[in-house]
């Protein structure tokens, strides 16, 4: 995809902050400092789109940009850090929980995942209330710059088995230093966004949804 433009439109905590649009949504969620900031910068081909922090948890609002004036990326807070309040992580999660469940222009979830060690229990959570709830979702690995390409089979093997994906689900290999993965990257989100229906029944299931924690 050729980025023509790219606009920082406002960082929610509830939905009656959302953007009023019906331009479709891709949204992107992962423990924090799994490198979601470096992820949207390399996508967007922009340094300072999203801010990258060294500190995990700096993302603590839902942030929407809108690329191309056709669709948003959202970034959703990071979830599993541990150096907050107990009452921080349960706001986190809540947050989280209301857009994935009530957001109608919503196409897909990317769950970012750290390719160097197996998802980590609240990365299973994740992945399994997405199941659950039948919201389209892909996973793509991220830092694989970090380890050597002759490894990433194997370890892209571990997130699938942890995660508890099907078989023949893809884990996108990913490298916010290298550019590798960018192009099937979009490839991905081209297909949920402009090939794909909503997640809006999610809603009907919303009174039943569990509160993901951090």
């Amino acid at each position: 995809m050729i980025i023509k433009s790219v606009e920082f439109i406002i960082s929610a905590v509830k939905p009656e902050q959302y953007p009023d649009v019906s331009m479709p949504e891709i949204a992107l969620v992962g423990r924090s400092n799994v490198g979601k900031s470096s992820l949207i910068n390399k996508m967007l081909n922009r340094r300072n789109v999203a801010r990258v922090s060294s500190k995990p948890g700096k993302t603590q609002t839902i942030n929407f940009f809108l690329i191309n004036q056709q669709f948003h990326l959202v970034d959703l807070p990071g979830y599993g850090y541990a150096k907050v309040s107990k009452s921080q992580k349960e706001q986190w999660g809540k947050m989280i929980e209301r857009y994935l469940s009530k957001r109608g222009p919503l196409r897909a979830v990317i769950q970012l995942v750290d390719i160097r060690h197996a998802p980590s229990k609240e990365d299973v959570q994740m992945y399994q209330w997405l199941s659950h709830f039948h919201v389209p979702t892909a996973v793509i690995a991220t830092k694989a710059d970090k380890i050597s390409k002759g490894q990433w089979q194997k370890h892209v093997k571990i997130i699938k088995q942890t995660l508890g994906m099907e078989k023949h689900a893809q884990v996108q290999v990913f490298s916010s230093e290298t550019g590798v993965g960018k192009d099937e990257a979009w490839q991905m989100f081209e297909q949920f966004l402009f090939g794909a229906g909503t997640v809006a029944d999610v809603d009907a299931h919303a009174s039943a949804v569990e509160t993901i924690e951090g």
